[in-house]
């Protein structure tokens, strides 16, 4: 409606203007069903670190109302000429230092990764982490040339829209007072959400998304839109037991989405490993829909109220009796010697009806899966009557119970030898979720207080754990990482089990508003180094990963405190056996790139491509060698096809190398290598990067 609006109040005709505006008004109220929001301008991502040359599009570095995208014409020492697309009549210029490079959506981006720092706890180990600094639209980009279809898990927990100033939207906070505040967030969800689809494995993975109240709704409603393959099961997840909220409810939960593709499987939170009896149910119905007598809907029949004679001696079914009719006084049946006639009645005397007919109870009996329990002299049914149900029945047939024996009263001894499975219920209420304590706490005793609301490590470790316990190389994405509690989590939980699972964190480096305010005081903008160093990348994320792994808070003081649940205790000073690399998404001029001018830029990309496997290389020198043979990180890059012989003799030395880049622009010499190299995984440089980028610009 924003567009539509902005072009009725071109329109200078007033009658035919207000008529416009009351039709519109019209068609907006109109009831749809179904998610409906409107698809909002663009966004834009300044590219700090690109120069500013002629055709490509900017924006002014520090303007709270001027977010229009210019178009450079030409430079002119330190200024540039602009003109607006709409506008091409009318050229402004601005000095260089005052404005910035955009990429557009939807406009062709050629990414690479610039290292930026890295940690190495694990030498011996090959499992790296990634921290990407990045607009997470254009590293989700990037994400889908690495690992289309590979991903087992995403965990994401994206700004809740809580009206304060909470995420940005084309470069400007979104605060309570935009009226579109709403569909903003939806559009700017969607496009990632469809990026993220292309990442996960079709075949068996899951989708966890967070969120609170403010959002949960429209979020429900957009997964089942872009997500209506999956099974989606929304959890209420309590993460402040003392509550917020003044002169309402007091709010204590959020909620969790889990959306599960394929064959992804919930594993069990625990097993018993003792023998457990099976559940005897009261065979009494307790509802007063199913009184004696009831006719209504979902009654039981006529024929359900009947006696079961107990010896009162030993307390055993001796004989179940006829149904006795509608009117009747139970106290004029038969009577059997030695036995108590047992109707199915209430303490308070009202007469129910049995949850079986009587021939079913007697088939029962026969078989053991019917007896008598307590007795209760001083109300009016002296024996509780008990019963195996259908389905407990169904595992004695098909083993799953074991029966061992019977008793003296003829009733099964029955058992599951291993216990039931127990699965997490969808109202988690877990003291180690408390955000406060397990997440604030724990992160100020690393990092100081710089980032608010950090989500409990341990809440985060469940969630992925119900799907990653019994797949120990998984791949996980966090594309909101914010804190990084994330990666910190799949530490933990490669720690405590053994586990190999490798986590990709995306996280642009925003300063919050207040930070932004202050640091415009001072006169910096943002690009400036100033202004980057507490932006929450470098200030939060990567100082939290650093320190994890490590084993020490940012002073270099070691960790105080052990992590919950492990056997034996982990100290949190021991740090994790894990490395982690960190990296700034940037762009490429493409000539360059098919040019073969930018491989030391293009190097990241391929080790990332190739799983990460040890530290990533780099190139030292200005010279590009003809070929890398890099057995640490399990792949080769030919970059002079001439040398061809001599890069396959050197590859047939290392049969683990089974990922290979071969730098040619023919396609016949490509395929006629790739015959002649026994490997799993091929690659034409820089054919395969381009042609991706440029054929799969700002697509759904």
């Amino acid at each position: 409606m924003t567009a539509i609006d902005n072009l009725i109040s071109q329109i200078q005709d007033e009658a035919l203007r207000n008529k416009i505006q009351e039709e519109v008004s019209k068609m907006a109220k109109q009831k749809k069903f179904g998610l409906v929001f409107e698809d909002h301008i663009p966004e834009g991502t300044p590219l700090y670190d690109m120069p500013i040359e002629k055709g490509c599009n900017v924006m002014r570095r520090d303007s709270k109302d001027d977010k229009t995208i210019y178009v450079v014409l030409k430079i002119e020492g330190d200024t540039a000429v602009c003109i607006k697309p709409e506008r091409k009549d009318e050229a402004v210029t601005f000095e260089l230092k005052d404005i910035v490079r955009v990429a557009k959506f939807g406009e062709s981006i050629y990414p690479y990764l610039k290292p930026l720092d890295s940690v190495c706890n694990a030498p011996d180990s090959d499992l790296w982490h990634t921290l990407i600094e990045a607009d997470n639209y254009h590293a989700l980009q990037l994400l889908e040339y690495l690992y289309a279809g590979k991903v087992d898990c995403i965990y994401i927990d994206p700004p809740y829209n809580t009206g304060a100033k909470d995420w940005k939207y084309n470069n400007d906070y979104v605060d309570g007072n935009d009226a579109y505040r709403h569909s903003k967030w939806l559009s700017f969800m969607q496009r990632r959400l469809q990026l993220a689809k292309k990442l996960l494995n079709p075949a068996d993975s899951v989708l966890i998304v967070t969120i609170d109240e403010k959002e949960y709704l429209h979020l429900g409603c957009l997964l089942e839109e872009l997500f209506p393959e999956a099974r989606m099961q929304m959890i209420s997840s309590v993460i402040n037991p003392a509550g917020a909220g003044k002169k309402e409810f007091a709010r204590t939960d959020e909620y969790i989405f889990f959306l599960r593709f394929g064959s992804a499987t919930l594993m069990p939170e625990s097993r018993e490993e003792n023998d457990v009896p099976v559940v005897w149910d009261t065979l009494r119905r307790s509802s007063l829909a199913n009184a004696r007598g009831k006719h209504g809907k979902g009654a039981c029949g006529p024929n359900q109220f009947y006696p079961f004679y107990v010896n009162t001696d030993n307390g055993r079914i001796v004989k179940i009796g006829e149904p006795i009719s509608e009117g009747v006084d139970r106290n004029s049946v038969p009577q059997v010697d030695g036995c108590i006639a047992v109707f199915p009645v209430r303490p308070n005397g009202i007469e129910m009806n049995w949850g079986i007919k009587p021939d079913e109870a007697k088939s029962r009996f026969e078989a053991g899966y019917l007896r008598a329990g307590a007795y209760k002299p001083k109300e009016p049914q002296k024996y509780v009557i008990s019963y195996l149900t259908g389905g407990i029945i169904k595992d004695i047939e098909a083993g799953t119970v074991i029966v061992d024996g019977y008793n003296d009263d003829g009733s099964v001894n029955a058992y599951y030898p291993s216990g039931k499975d127990k699965y997490p219920s969808t109202n988690w209420n877990r003291p180690t979720h408390d955000a406060q304590r397990y997440g604030t706490n724990i992160l100020t005793s690393i990092i100081g207080n710089r980032f608010p609301y950090p989500k409990s490590i341990y809440a985060v470790k469940d969630s992925l754990g119900f799907f990653l316990k019994e797949k120990p190389y998984a791949l996980i994405l966090d594309f909101f990482a914010g804190s990084g509690t994330t990666m910190h989590a799949v530490n933990l939980l490669n720690a405590e089990d053994g586990g190999h699972r490798r986590c990709i964190m995306v996280t642009n480096n925003e300063v919050s508003a207040d930070e932004a305010k202050m640091l415009k005081d001072k006169g910096y903008q943002p690009g400036d180094v100033e202004w980057e160093k507490l932006g929450i990348a470098h200030y939060v994320t990567w100082p939290r990963t650093v320190c994890s792994i490590e084993g020490h808070d940012v002073n270099g003081k070691s960790l105080k405190g052990d992590y919950l649940g492990s056997e034996p205790p982990m100290h949190m000073a021991d740090g994790f056996k894990a490395n982690a690399a960190f990296f700034k998404l940037g762009f490429l001029d493409p000539t360059a790139v098919s040019l073969g001018m930018r491989f030391s830029e293009m190097l990241p990309t391929l080790w990332l491509k190739t799983g990460a496997k040890g530290k990533c290389p780099e190139l030292t020198g200005e010279q590009v060698p003809d070929m890398l043979i890099l057995p640490e990180n399990q792949f080769a890059v030919l970059i002079n096809e001439n040398t061809f012989a001599d890069f396959a003799e050197k590859l047939a030395e290392h049969p683990e190398i089974q990922t290979v880049f071969l730098a040619t622009d023919y396609e016949v010499n490509y395929q006629s290598m790739v015959k002649n190299l026994n490997v799993e995984n091929a690659y034409q440089l820089y054919r395969d990067y381009l042609d991706h980028f440029r054929v799969n610009r700002g697509r759904n």
